[in-house]
């Protein structure tokens, strides 16, 4: 087992708005890496943020010890130099922890004005040479989605027995993602979009005509080959929660959670999970027990069915999801908005909007400040009255776990209702 005196690994969360920063903050992320407008790898799929809000985002950050990571990750085009430079030059300012990026030309200036570099898992590092090439560069190195844990160790043993360092002087770290979505194109450098609807996912504008179901016909006689799975070149999402004791006996120092194009509810449940597990590794109670709860848990927010493995345990690519869009156990259902919050008595009013709810009812509360907040209804109140059951334009008065805003959404989680 891996010397467990090193640093705890570090847990990479997804933000792609502000709810899910709040979200990951809370759920107890390390480190979190957001988008900045066009320029990364989710421009179409997260909300993403404003270069105005970049220092906003470094002092919330860095306010509860949290690292925060810039992905600048797309292919450059002449015409992105200039706005490359300058959101480079805001990170430095507003002191961002680093950019993660794919390009050699956003590497290179990154370094020339002492900007902290990630490089990407678009980079496709697949073997201890390249990660040696781009030492010059970074501290931290993500490696390709496509490699085993047999291939990862050995890269970290050579790293350790060369003692590759990068430009802070100490040996070079890598990083692996640890769940989310998977591309069907080896490190995500698919073309499929761009020829076929001129939306390149190389920068951040993929319209995943790989997620949609197709049907394989003979165009001499037009017959139909039957298949059992028309989502042919869908994968399931990546799930690691099973091995994460073999993963970390890797010497891997960092793991990633995709999904910035995800919601909150999905960012702190996975954050959650993930970090229990890591911290049950370190106290030496990983179970089997713990590992079905982590992943109920995870089943219970978005994904499109769990390949639990993937790559680093030597199996190849064939785990279809079957299905369109996801297969979470649990749905949010929208039903109002928060009016106010009395913080003496921990309650909160709220207007039925869409529908009612009913006491039992699990909810979620979410808000650009509050991030997420997940409870059951033991009672609720109606002018002073109680009820059992609201209805639609009810302004209802319910006990709160924690601070919420108004504003706030307010949604009931279909499946965790009794």
């Amino acid at each position: 087992m891996a010397n467990k005196k090193n640093k705890k690994v570090e847990l990479i969360a997804p933000a792609g708005s502000w709810e899910c920063l709040n979200a990951a903050i809370k759920a107890g992320a390390d480190s979190v890496y957001f988008g900045i407008e066009e320029m990364n790898m989710r421009a179409r799929s997260a909300k993403n943020f404003s270069l105005s809000e970049i220092n906003k985002i470094a002092s919330l950050c860095h306010k509860n010890n949290v690292k925060c990571y810039l992905a600048l990750n797309i292919l450059l085009y002449d015409k992105d130099i200039g706005r490359m430079k300058k959101i480079c030059d805001a990170s430095k300012k507003a002191k961002i922890d680093a950019v993660i990026a794919t390009d050699i030309t956003a590497i290179e200036y990154a370094r020339s004005i002492g900007l902290n570099v990630h490089i990407s898992t678009q980079a496709n590092v697949s073997n201890f040479e390249a990660v040696k090439f781009y030492s010059r560069y970074s501290d931290m190195v993500v490696l390709a989605r496509e490699l085993g844990l047999d291939e990862i160790t050995s890269i970290i043993k050579r790293i350790e027995k060369e003692k590759v360092k990068g430009p802070s002087g100490e040996l070079v770290k890598v990083e692996i993602f640890a769940h989310g979505a998977l591309c069907v194109s080896i490190a995500g450098k698919c073309h499929m979009s761009l020829s076929t609807y001129n939306h390149s996912a190389n920068r951040g504008d993929c319209l995943q005509p790989c997620r949609r179901s197709y049907r394989v016909i003979d165009e001499e006689t037009g017959d139909e080959l039957i298949i059992d799975n028309k989502f042919v070149m869908s994968p399931k999402d990546l799930c690691t929660i099973g091995f994460i004791d073999k993963i970390l006996d890797s010497g891997v120092k960092a793991l990633k959670i995709e999904g910035r194009g995800r919601s909150e509810d999905y960012v702190y449940t996975v954050v959650k999970a993930y970090g229990e597990a890591i911290n049950s590794y370190y106290t030496r109670d990983y179970t089997k027990e713990k590992i079905n709860e982590w992943t109920k848990q995870l089943e219970s927010v978005f994904n499109r069915g769990f390949w639990h493995g993937g790559y680093y345990l030597g199996n190849k690519l064939g785990e279809w999801s079957g299905t369109f869009g996801s297969k979470a156990t649990k749905k949010k259902e929208f039903v109002g908005l928060v009016q106010n919050y009395y913080p003496k008595k921990n309650v909160a009013s709220v207007l039925m909007q869409s529908s009612g709810i009913k006491c039992s009812d699990e909810l979620a509360i979410t808000g650009p400040t509050t991030g997420i907040v997940n409870f059951s209804v033991n009672e609720m109140y109606v002018n002073d009255r109680k009820l059992e059951k609201s209805s639609k334009g009810d302004l209802i008065t319910i006990k709160v776990p924690e601070k919420v805003r108004k504003n706030d959404r307010v949604y009931v989680l279909a499946g965790g209702r009794n």
